[in-house]
């Protein structure tokens, strides 16, 4: 499973415009060009996070995007959802096979075949849905909130250290 770069420049604009020291906002070409990526293409990026209530854009001479709630009610799964969309990771191939019937029935018999009502998910498919829920649990725990205190606390650290 790889995410896009899509998801990559997404997460970056968010974190530059919530680290963003000015009161106002970060027009696409001072974005794009922090970012490395072209602006046409940002702009894609950005008026998805704009349409999902992630920034707000801002009209006129002096216009850019800015940050449309706290950066800590960002987290980074709803990034990824607005991004990447919201598509099971994983689709048991082999629904139809008898190895399939043997990994989706309970119980001692090796079919079960006497006790049908006992059909439960593919023990595989439970291992990597479990998979998927974790990976989800901790890109909803990390926000781009999350991601600027680690940061701020690492450059105090460093700060200390001189």
């Amino acid at each position: 499973m790889q995410f896009s770069k899509s998801t990559d420049y997404a997460l970056h604009a968010l974190v530059h415009l919530g680290n963003s020291n000015s009161l106002s906002n970060i027009g696409i070409k001072e974005l794009s060009s922090s970012i490395g990526v072209s602006e046409s293409y940002l702009s894609k990026i950005m008026s998805k996070l704009r349409q999902h209530g992630m920034v707000r854009a801002v009209p006129g001479v002096n216009g850019g995007y800015e940050l449309a709630r706290p950066a800590e009610q960002i987290s980074f799964l709803d990034v990824v959802q607005v991004i990447e969309g919201n598509q099971q990771l994983f689709e048991c191939s082999h629904a139809n096979s008898r190895l399939h019937e043997l990994l989706t029935h309970e119980g001692d018999a090796p079919l079960c075949q006497e006790h049908p009502e006992h059909h439960s998910i593919c023990l595989i498919e439970k291992v990597m849905d479990g998979a998927e829920q974790h990976l989800y649990q901790y890109l909803k725990e990390h926000t781009i909130g999350s991601i600027l205190d680690e940061a701020a606390k690492r450059c105090n650290h460093k700060g200390n250290k001189e």
